[in-house]
């Protein structure tokens, strides 16, 4: 298993970068924030030069890397990096103060600067600037040092530095996706756990595919994986650390058992649970191994997620005589449906934000994914199509995944699309992919 050094580790070597001499640096106005949509909006324009190769070899690694922050930024719909076709002048020094005049005519509103440079020990370290345009402020400024090989980290964690920055908002880029890969014909496809960063790169294999593989949920404290898993008997639960690759039965269940999640400290896993015609929601504790009931109906309530509060559960049940959207208290009583739309709900899950509850609903031969406040008002839908399903929150709130399946010989893919319902963009995954879960930001 291919070790990452954490987020400590890599920010453990980083250092401010004052601003530069000739540079106006007196706040006296802070820059102006990105206002973070609800609705109609226009993208910021972004200049991202290519980073400089602060030693011989390293031209490669400094457009990768800018070329990486620009991916990231426009794929968040915020930010709009303009050609670089369209530049005047060409940054040689990034120690030196920009030539605001020439980037402000070709209307950037944001500038970023930086340099690649292999240190002595083989390390490579990073340096960035983010510009304000308009005020000749610099913005933000940092340098990391890290192994070479984890220069896309870099600029992933350079990419949230910025959004960070520019919206007030905390970034989701250096993050992880775990999703169920399927290679093969409809008729004899192979299923495999795998893992990619957000942006769809470094992706590596979790399982061989011998067994039937569903619903892998992250831990959102930890870098742990829950996951199910169909062999020749009972369907298990395991857990898995993406780190070191071990792997620990949770436990066989008779019958069936559907979604286990996280709770918001990953010291449980709320599943459900089928026993005849109905299932009901258990919650196991994974250092006691004791499992609790949390509801005891002749319905089958499945799919819990947790507030990020770990105070309450949102479900799926059909109780109501179709599936609908429950709410109750972390350790059960009573249950409040909060779906009242047409058609049915299913697959809730609760934003890290805690603001919103992501769902999919089915009506009138439409697969739609939308968000609701949590108390079922202000419901939105995000996108609606052919068999849309699966949503999976960013670790900042503001971006959903999930997965589309259109039918016919075709298999599924992944998408996401921010909480106003814009920027609805296609994942790149080797194969087909279906049933995605973000990660937490890396540690």
């Amino acid at each position: 298993m291919l070790f990452r050094p954490s987020r400590r580790q890599i920010i453990s070597g980083m250092t401010a970068l004052g601003a530069l001499a000739g540079a106006r640096t007196v706040f006296a106005q802070a820059p102006k924030r990105i206002p973070i949509p609800e609705g109609e909006f226009v993208p910021q324009p972004i200049a991202i030069p290519n980073f400089v190769a602060g030693t011989p070899g390293d031209a490669e690694v400094g457009v990768g890397v800018a070329q990486v922050i620009t991916n990231n930024l426009k794929r968040s719909g915020l930010f709009a990096p303009i050609d670089p076709a369209a530049f005047i002048e060409r940054i040689t020094n990034p120690d030196n103060p920009p030539q605001f005049q020439s980037w402000k005519q070709i209307g950037a509103l944001y500038l970023v600067t930086g340099r690649m440079t292999r240190q002595g020990d083989g390390r490579l370290k990073a340096e960035f600037r983010l510009w304000d345009v308009n005020t000749q402020q610099q913005m933000a400024g940092q340098q990391y040092q890290t192994s070479p090989e984890y220069w896309r980290r870099i600029a992933h964690i350079i990419s949230d530095q910025i959004y960070e920055r520019a919206t007030s908002e905390k970034g989701y880029f250096d993050s992880r996706v775990v999703f169920v890969d399927e290679q093969g014909s409809k008729e004899r496809r192979v299923k495999r756990l795998a893992l990619m960063d957000q942006d769809g790169a470094n992706v590596r294999y979790l399982t061989k595919g011998a067994d039937l593989v569903l619903t892998p949920r992250f831990s959102p404290s930890t870098q742990e994986i829950t996951y199910m898993e169909f062999g020749q008997g009972d369907p298990r639960v395991y857990l898995f650390n993406v780190e070191t690759g071990q792997r620990e039965i949770v436990g066989n269940f008779p019958g069936m058992s559907f979604s286990p999640r996280f709770s918001p400290d990953g010291q449980r896993i709320i599943m459900s649970l089928q026993q005849g015609g109905n299932s009901n929601l258990f919650v196991m504790d994974l250092r006691s191994k004791s499992t609790t009931r949390l509801t005891d109906t002749p319905a089958i309530d499945t799919s819990p997620s947790y507030s990020p509060d770990g105070s309450r559960i949102c479900f799926e049940s059909d109780r109501g005589g179709k599936p609908q959207i429950y709410t109750m208290a972390a350790t059960g009583g009573g249950a409040q449906r909060i779906s009242f739309g047409e058609g049915s709900y299913s697959t809730p899950v609760w934003s890290p934000r805690g603001d919103y509850i992501a769902f999919t609903k089915q009506g009138g031969g439409q697969f739609a994914i939308g968000i609701m406040k949590t108390d079922g008002s202000g419901e939105r839908i995000l996108t609606s199509g052919y068999h849309n399903e699966g949503p999976t929150f960013a670790p900042n709130g503001r971006v959903v995944m999930f997965f589309r399946e259109p039918g016919g010989s075709a298999g599924p893919s992944l998408f996401t699309v921010d909480i106003s319902g814009r920027n609805e963009l296609r994942v790149p995954t080797p194969g087909f992919a279906s049933d995605p879960a973000w990660s937490p930001l890396l540690s």
